[in-house]
């Protein structure tokens, strides 16, 4: 898929306008604090709704006005599309094709992209909420599904923790756990069960990439972590009987913190270098090679599982990676359409032959 047209009207700081971008390599260059992100943001906001900076929804509104709208026109599923998207500070209203949607998870089956942002370099050493939110992403983003599946779970789960909080105040509620703990693992052995899945056609990519970074020097692997004990070939059903075995062991321990302990909410993955594992023995440049090989086995997981090659966007990535890493992203990309964030040009082969727009304070040239 690519996108053809990008416009905006009281978007953040940019000016209302629009562009037009190329098939290819799309470079948007100025200066720090112009705009430039908040062209990719939009972008990525068509993925479902959500920013990948974790913006709240009114902050997509430029300052003094009442609304915002962003608006994309792409080729996907083997035709012309459009979507638009209007904040107005109260509930975002999203169209895809002239047909008004209940909710902005209509878009996940419509548009994709994949991110690399300067955080994201920091995956292997971030706590395990930010890698459990890496997965879901990614997931949610293969199917509608999934999205609706992990908010369900989410909501379960709240729920519980909120009769946790309760049973210690009184105690006679303790009997109405089962009610929230068989629910809560039957979603929850479908999303470990999902999970597994992807992290085992992401692993057998990220290794063949990171073998090339690496000039076939390193083997990259990643490994699923359960605290219930569920592993690569459970069925959702197996999974489901060690969730709830894993909620018997920890009730004591959940009421006394009226937390659940147990579940797909608390699990991780644990990036593997040669063996070892990359949060405490890899160096930096070993944990950026790991991430990379991560991200573009993203973009080719996703790529399989569509049927289409998400948008790549890279928000200012280049600029944290030595010459070596920037060749081999500029190289492994050029399949897809991609937008790069930049503050200058530099001497890159692919930023001198793309498309180029210029952004200094909201205007785009």
């Amino acid at each position: 898929m690519y996108v053809t047209r990008l416009q905006f009207k009281n978007y953040r700081n940019l000016f209302d306008g629009e562009i037009t971008p190329c098939e290819n390599i799309n470079v948007i260059y100025g200066d720090n604090a112009q705009g430039k992100t908040n062209i990719l943001e939009a972008l990525w906001l068509f993925c479902g709704g959500h920013s990948f900076k974790g913006s709240k929804e009114n902050e997509f509104i430029k300052f003094g006005e009442k609304f915002s709208k962003i608006k994309a026109e792409f080729f996907s599923q083997e035709r012309e599309q459009s979507a638009e998207i209007i904040f107005n500070g109260v509930k975002k209203e999203v169209v895809i094709n002239g047909v008004k949607k209940k909710s902005s998870a209509s878009l996940i089956e419509k548009f994709n992209a994949v991110v690399f942002s300067p955080e994201d370099l920091t995956l292997v050493k971030r706590g395990p909420s930010a890698r459990r939110k890496f997965i879901d992403s990614a997931i949610c983003r293969e199917k509608l599904k999934n999205a609706v599946l992990i908010s369900k779970y989410n909501q379960t789960l709240n729920e519980r923790n909120a009769l946790l909080k309760d049973i210690y105040k009184h105690p006679e509620l303790k009997r109405t756990l089962g009610i929230w703990d068989d629910t809560l693992c039957r979603l929850g052995a479908e999303i470990i069960f999902r999970r597994l899945l992807y992290i085992n056609r992401l692993s057998s990519d990220a290794e063949k990439y990171h073998l090339g970074i690496s000039d076939n020097t390193e083997k990259l692997e990643i490994v699923y972590n359960s605290n219930c004990g569920a592993e690569l070939g459970d069925g959702e059903e197996e999974i489901f009987k060690k969730l709830l075995r894993g909620l018997k062991y920890s009730k004591k321990e959940d009421i006394n913190s009226g937390f659940t302990n147990v579940g797909p909410h608390r699990d991780d993955f644990d990036i593997i270098i040669n063996g070892k594992k990359a949060k405490i023995f890899a160096s930096q440049g070993q944990q950026r090679s790991a991430v990379l090989s991560l991200k573009l086995a993203e973009a080719n997981v996703l790529s399989s599982l569509t049927g289409e090659n998400p948008v790549i966007l890279l928000d200012d990535v280049l600029s944290e990676l030595d010459k070596k890493r920037r060749d081999f992203l500029l190289n492994k990309i050029k399949k897809y359409q991609v937008f790069i964030t930049t503050c200058e040009l530099k001497e890159d082969e692919a930023l001198m032959e793309g498309k180029k727009f210029f952004v200094k304070e909201g205007k785009i040239s």
